[in-house]
């Protein structure tokens, strides 16, 4: 029996076929799902709309993010799920409509939730879902592989996605079922980050510091520097100067002393 969160979910996306779609996944995963798994619980909320206290109720609690947390890492969490959300799969009109009402300030992260909220109100769907299309996927290839392994070899499965499973492995993040995506891509690392930062993932505390300084600080400016100058990009383009300015920003406070 479907739990109701999940339930939910379903008829907001109207039909399990179309939650898969949306969320990137295949629908026979989604069809085994009892419960929605709380690495999807981000994805799913940017999908459907669905709150995630409705969704997962045992992890959120009635609370916008689960366990004590302080406002700085809830709000890491949120930074990094809206980069995963939009870098695992072209949004909808819901999803651009809602990151059109982002909130911001004089901040240059601020203003480049301001530049990207810009965009977002002067799009559509079908624009950015073609241009994430010739960005991420092409005919053959995109113009951007946004992968570790790629980026720090030249190669996509190498050396660096096996240590990073590795270190996943060691801290107990299991690969969720119906991913086709290896974890190096950026919008997976996005989506792992913002679980740690969360304490939505079971994890050794520090957990979140390994990863990005180990697996992501090496590489992921660069990705986000060469979207922002990606010849296909437009409304990415300003996605990728807010993944720029905030990764600097994380860099900056892993450097500070544990």
């Amino acid at each position: 029996m479907r739990d109701p969160g999940l339930s939910e979910a379903i008829r907001a996306a109207g039909g399990v076929s179309e939650l898969a779609r949306q969320i990137g996944i295949s629908q026979p995963s989604v069809s085994n799902w009892i419960r929605i798994p709380a690495e999807r619980v981000i994805s799913v909320e940017a999908a459907t709309g669905v709150d995630r206290t409705v969704l997962r109720p045992d992890l959120y609690s009635g609370k916008k993010m689960a366990g004590d947390i302080d406002e700085v890492d809830a709000a890491r969490a949120q930074e990094y799920a809206l980069l995963a959300a939009l870098l695992t799969r072209a949004p909808d009109a819901d999803l651009l409509w809602r990151i059109s009402q982002l909130r911001a300030d004089a901040s240059p992260l601020g203003l480049a939730h301001a530049a990207l909220a810009e965009a977002a109100e002067q799009t559509n769907a079908e624009r950015v879902e073609r241009e994430f299309f010739d960005l991420f996927i092409g005919l053959g290839r995109g113009e951007l592989l946004p992968y570790g392994s790629y980026y720090l070899t030249g190669f996509l499965h190498e050396r660096p996605l096996a240590r990073l499973r590795e270190d996943l492995a060691k801290i107990g993040i299991a690969r969720a079922g119906g991913v086709v995506e290896p974890e190096d891509h950026a919008g997976i690392l996005c989506e792992i980050m913002s679980g740690l930062a969360s304490r939505r993932l079971p994890a050794p505390l520090e957990s979140d510091r390994l990863i990005f300084d180990k697996h992501m600080a090496p590489w992921i400016t660069r990705f986000f520097t060469d979207l922002e100058n990606a010849q296909a990009a437009d409304f990415y383009r300003r996605l990728g100067a807010l993944g720029r300015i905030f990764m600097d920003i994380e860099t900056e406070a892993f450097e500070l002393p544990a």
